[in-house]
């Protein structure tokens, strides 16, 4: 049976090109900063994102602990939108292992209005935690990949600044919002502190995640991340499949997003199936398939038993991503098991 995977991007594999470069990879021991591979890779994407200092992670959970570990301390809060990935998907570990306040912001598809950041400050106060850190999210996940634009960033970064705070990002997927708006990567950098970004979605390394900002901060998030295990030896054979991920996967993410709209549009035109293909902006796409009578695991099983893997969220919502391996063929395929399913299920009520 034909399987079409659109559970994430991170279901990517390395292309043969980075399999080969791993094999060959030039290497040392990266707890002593001896590794040629990763600090050529550290090097090359501080310039890229416009930064002063990067560091690779093992993971994009990774990367944002040790990020929002070195801007905060025990007690102090973190402003986030209210579905942030950081909040929702990485196991609460800012609070367990940090000790950190989430202040949860609600935002209009992920990204927050800046009267609502000021609104949720916490006024001098020895009954409140203080408020030191705005995480954003860009592109945000469980809005379906929207974007944060440049001028969106830049009015948090001015209220940031008025109120002596970091703004972190984190850019899981910044490379798909400079490629959907056809802007350099850093004319989003470049109004925040610290960011991270995933090399294993749809760049396609298999492992890896780097953090940039300055020399400093960037510092302290290599002792963070070996205080939390993160310490790696021979890494070079990680940063040899993300310097190819970074200098010749990014500009075909446009396939990915082209992908996405087609399968929107098509979801769009099935009775039972809700969502809007003018939202679309990047490769995810999240409908809601409640008005068939099912909610999204029973959705996303009976989609199994004909080959396509989707992503059940609560309630009747269900995620599907493009990326690389996943071509027009595969929309179309999908599709039609999308439109058979719906059809049973609407034969049966």
């Amino acid at each position: 049976m034909r399987v079409v995977d659109l559970r994430s991007d991170t279901v990517t594999l390395p292309t043969e090109e980075m399999l080969e470069a791993m094999r060959n990879a030039e290497l040392g021991d990266d707890v002593y900063r001896e590794d040629p591979t990763v600090n050529r890779l550290e090097e090359l994407t501080a310039k890229k994102m416009g930064k002063e200092a990067a560091l690779l992670t093992t993971s994009g959970t990774q990367a944002n602990l040790v990020s929002v570990l070195s801007q905060a301390g025990r007690g102090d809060e973190v402003i986030l939108e209210a579905e942030a990935h950081m909040y929702y998907y990485e196991v609460g570990a800012f609070s367990a292992l940090g000790g950190l306040i989430p202040r949860l912001v609600k935002g209009h598809r992920g990204v927050m209005q800046v009267k609502d950041i000021e609104a949720a400050l916490r006024p001098a106060n020895i009954h409140f935690p203080p408020t030191r850190l705005i995480c954003i999210e860009n592109t945000h996940n469980r809005a379906g990949g929207a974007i944060w634009e440049p001028s969106m960033i830049e009015e948090v970064q001015d209220l940031a600044k008025t109120h002596g705070l970091k703004i972190h990002m984190d850019g899981a997927r910044i490379f798909n919002a400079a490629v959907a708006l056809g802007l350099d990567v850093r004319e989003f950098t470049r109004h925040v502190d610290t960011l991270m970004f995933c090399l294993s979605k749809g760049l396609s390394a298999p492992i890896g995640s780097i953090v940039v900002g300055e020399q400093e901060f960037v510092d302290r998030a290599r002792r963070y991340r070996k205080m939390v295990g993160g310490g790696m030896r021979q890494a070079g054979i990680i940063a040899a499949a993300g310097i190819i991920a970074i200098e010749k996967m990014v500009d075909r993410l446009k396939d990915d997003h082209a992908n996405a709209k087609l399968l929107a549009t098509g979801l769009s035109r099935i009775p039972g199936i809700s969502l809007d293909p003018s939202e679309v902006q990047t490769n995810i796409v999240i409908y809601d398939v409640s008005g068939l009578g099912v909610d999204g695991k029973e959705w996303v099983a009976k989609l199994l038993k004909h080959g396509v893997k989707a992503g059940a969220q609560e309630r009747g919502r269900v995620r599907m991503v493009t990326h690389r391996g996943i071509e027009k063929e595969d929309i179309e395929y999908a599709l039609s098991a999308v439109e058979s399913v719906a059809k049973g299920i609407q034969s049966r009520t």
